[in-house]
């Protein structure tokens, strides 16, 4: 079980509602969502009901004591971030080899202007 999904846990447990837990974390409510799906798949239990009164189940009350203990033990994040990727670059195709660049292809007729 990754440290993230553990962190998005908590924050919904605390919220006992998705749009603000996905709120609070910043991230997309299907993100939230197929984080405590893989949680649920790994306990092999739901962690928590869904619906119009969201609750911990008994196994998400256990989880949650657990996840704090890991989140507390865990090391902290550091501060610095990856270096943002380069410049994108567009999709030119295969290409050909340097050996008949310049050359019409074979059986192609050249494109007209």
């Amino acid at each position: 079980m990754k440290l993230i999904q553990l962190r998005h846990f908590v924050v919904v447990a605390q919220e006992l509602h998705f749009p603000r837990a996905a709120q609070r974390l910043g991230i997309s409510l299907q993100a939230l969502y197929s984080s405590i799906e893989k949680i649920e798949e790994e306990v092999g239990h739901p962690v928590i009901t869904r619906g119009a009164n969201t609750h911990l189940t008994p196994s998400g009350v256990l989880l949650l004591d657990e996840a704090h203990a890991r989140i507390a033990d865990a090391p902290e994040p550091s501060g610095q971030k990856a270096p943002a990727g380069g410049k994108a670059k567009a999709n030119k195709g295969k290409g050909r080899a340097p050996v008949v660049k310049g050359q019409p292809k074979p059986y192609k007729k050249r494109q007209g202007r």
